[in-house]
């Protein structure tokens, strides 16, 4: 398998017009014998690409430059993505008129682990069947590990989504529960002072009442003893003490 053009950067303009999967591929089959422990991190680059191109996702081939700049500082990356296109332009990967507008993930690569991009456009693909299918397997195997980080990540969310609401919902029984302390203990003030106020009337009454009968039995007994004047006199007294109007004491017990 080869790649059409007439020279190695027509070449390399027919490999970066794949899909990043492809571009991946193709690269790592041309270097494995010194990139195979990059794989990974290779796989992870086109992941990322996938992700960052928001109109063709796997099926791109280039980023544009804000999500080129985006995809570098994923990875911590300090270079920048013209410092990358200089020293494409000085090893004649890319033409050095005009200005390119998008990033293809090969580009990257190639400024990336520093490699001949000759070598590369040139490189068999074709007699390392072994080799393309290890590097088929580990981007399943990087694949599954993405997706089933991605659906714990979404778990996790969805825990502390639940977790909080609990939380927020155990904290509102708590305030309503203090209010109801509250209540009650104010309820029960009341009741407190209702009933000092309703013994205290209980006691007025009862005096008014000792203090009315008292006086009654008093003067009972002077109309009953003593000369004719003083018994006549304390008969007067009784029958206007018994003719008074007894209605606040009635009012009082009722």
């Amino acid at each position: 398998m080869s790649l059409p053009g007439s020279n190695d950067q027509e070449k390399l303009e027919a490999l970066a017009s794949q899909t990043y999967k492809n571009q991946a591929i193709w690269f790592l089959n041309a270097f494995w014998d010194k990139l195979e422990g990059e794989a990974e991190r290779i796989w992870d680059y086109q992941h990322k690409c996938d992700e960052y191109d928001l109109q063709k996702h796997e099926e791109g081939c280039a980023l544009d430059e804000l999500n080129a700049h985006r995809l570098l500082e994923a990875f911590n990356e300090t270079m920048t993505v013209r410092e990358m296109r200089d020293s494409l332009r000085e090893s004649g990967a890319i033409k050095k008129e005009g200005r390119l507008k998008m990033v293809p993930l090969v580009h990257w690569l190639v400024f990336r682990y520093k490699q001949d991009f000759h070598k590369l456009v040139n490189a068999s693909q074709g007699d390392n069947k072994a080799e393309i299918e290890a590097a088929q397997r580990l981007l399943d195997e990087v694949n599954q590990l993405f997706l089933e980080a991605d659906a714990a990540a979404q778990a996790a969310a969805e825990a502390a989504r639940a977790a909080k609401a609990s939380e927020e919902a155990a904290i509102q029984r708590e305030a309503e529960a203090k209010a109801s302390e509250q209540e009650a203990v104010a309820r029960e003030a009341d009741a407190v002072t209702a009933q000092k106020e309703l013994e205290a009337a209980l006691a007025e009454v009862k005096a008014q009442e000792d203090a009315y009968n008292a006086k009654t039995e008093q003067l009972k007994k002077k109309s009953e003893e003593g000369g004719v004047v003083s018994r006549n006199k304390a008969k007067n007294e009784l029958a206007q003490h018994l003719g008074e109007d007894p209605l606040p004491l009635r009012r009082a017990k009722i």
